[in-house]
């Protein structure tokens, strides 16, 4: 019998464990088939107010650590044409509110900076409990998605299909499923 539990993350920090964490995206390759990925370095803070409103969150993501699987296709994303790692090393977020939705889902609004541009997004988050590990250590669990169009961040590398199409989708799926101990 497990005893997760979905009452309120108590206040103070949480750090994001990247060893349980996962921050992913899926883009459409061709138009109709899709490419998984994600960084494999960031590292993060939670900072749970009293009002939950006041509550904030930091996440700063090293940009040469994007991994999809293709060697040849991560160095590609990592050059100038998309992420341009040597100028822009981090990706980072970081809230500017945190709205209830009702039960276990919220809405956490934060800046998005990739490639130094910064865009608003709202991550659609299903807070999933907490529980403490087996060496004492109180955990909790989320899952988020949002969707962004990568070109409102400079990303706008493409290739014309002879259909008409292009190679590199607009539309970026970010799904991230956190897990956070707390300080």
């Amino acid at each position: 019998m497990s005893t997760t539990t979905t009452t309120p993350l108590a206040t103070g920090t949480w750090t994001i464990d990247p060893s349980h964490t996962t921050v992913g995206f899926v883009v459409r390759h061709l138009g109709f088939s899709k490419v998984r990925g994600g960084f494999n370095t960031f590292e993060g803070t939670i900072e749970v107010a009293e009002d939950l409103a006041a509550s904030t969150a930091q996440v700063t993501i090293q940009a040469d650590s994007f991994d999809s699987g293709d060697e040849g296709r991560d160095q590609h994303v990592r050059a100038a044409d998309f992420l341009d790692v040597d100028n822009h090393p981090t990706l980072t977020f970081v809230t500017t509110g945190i709205r209830h939705e009702g039960g276990s889902a919220y809405v956490v609004t934060g800046d998005l900076t990739i490639r130094g541009v910064t865009q608003q997004v709202d991550l659609a988050t299903e807070f999933l409990g907490t529980d403490t590990d087996p060496f004492g250590n109180v955990k909790a669990g989320f899952e988020a998605t949002t969707e962004i169009d990568r070109e409102a961040f400079g990303l706008t590398w493409n290739a014309a299909l002879e259909s008409g199409g292009v190679l590199v989708g607009k539309k970026v799926q970010i799904v991230l499923e956190v897990q956070a101990t707390r300080a």
